[in-house]
């Protein structure tokens, strides 16, 4: 059975949750286009990296920011998500102002490793956010699910991915995901236990003084402000590696 959706508002923010107090996605009342969560914002970090993707999908709706965010901004783009629990669907059709679906959105109740298996190397950019009602670890997780999402891209796709829970949950995501991806690296925790990594099916050459360039246009042309933020987060990872 899947868990209920509820909805709660505090402060102009309405968020998704699944039947626990668990935040699953969270919008903005006056400001429905903007990514709320700090973290969400970081799962658009493959922007350092591609600035032209033709096909970006979105493994767990949540809320639908980072699909409503896609569409919005990627206007070339084939624009994708895959949800399991059609409730989270309805909801954000009705109270989280997801557009209805079009030629450059598609929206599919399904799951998601089983939608995986279906692709073939077109994926230009994953971005996976998959949790249940308790929110302790991602529902996908093992080295068959990574491995698939590694297939579905194409040559220089990229994947990122939310990892929240414990400590043992991030090093066994991150673990799974060196062993498929050619270069895997992740940002600084930015709260209650959320970790976002970045997965490239082809090693990139990484120049900081571009990737702050980057960051700054895409402050200015995405307006997330705190692209630059991710540079210094990827920057310490290296330090430390």
């Amino acid at each position: 059975m899947m868990p209920p959706v509820t909805i709660s508002e505090h402060e102009g923010v309405r968020y998704l949750h699944l039947g626990s107090p668990w935040v699953q996605g969270a919008m903005r009342l006056d400001a429905p286009e903007r990514l709320e969560l700090e973290y969400i914002r970081q799962m658009m970090m493959w922007t350092l990296f591609l600035d032209q993707p033709r096909r970006i999908v979105q493994l767990g709706l949540g809320a639908g920011a980072l699909t409503r965010f896609c569409h919005r901004h990627f206007p070339d783009a084939l624009v994708e998500a895959v949800e399991l629990n059609p409730e989270v669907y309805r909801a954000c059709r009705l109270v989280f102002e997801l557009p209805p679906d079009n030629e450059r959105l598609r929206i599919h109740i399904t799951d998601a490793l089983a939608y995986l298996r279906q692709q073939d190397a077109t994926l230009d950019v994953l971005q996976a956010d998959l949790y249940s009602d308790q929110a302790d670890h991602p529902a996908l997780e093992d080295l068959d699910f990574y491995q698939a999402c590694h297939q579905a891209l194409a040559p220089h796709g990229l994947l990122t991915v939310n990892l929240l829970g414990a400590p043992l949950v991030h090093a066994r995501n991150l673990h799974a995901l060196q062993q498929i991806f050619a270069a895997v690296a992740w940002l600084p925790e930015s709260h209650d236990g959320n970790i976002v990594a970045i997965a490239f099916k082809q090693a990139p050459q990484i120049d900081f003084d571009e990737l702050y360039e980057r960051a700054e246009r895409i402050r200015s042309r995405l307006g997330l402000d705190d692209a630059r933020n991710w540079v210094d987060g990827l920057y310490a990872w290296m330090e430390q590696d």
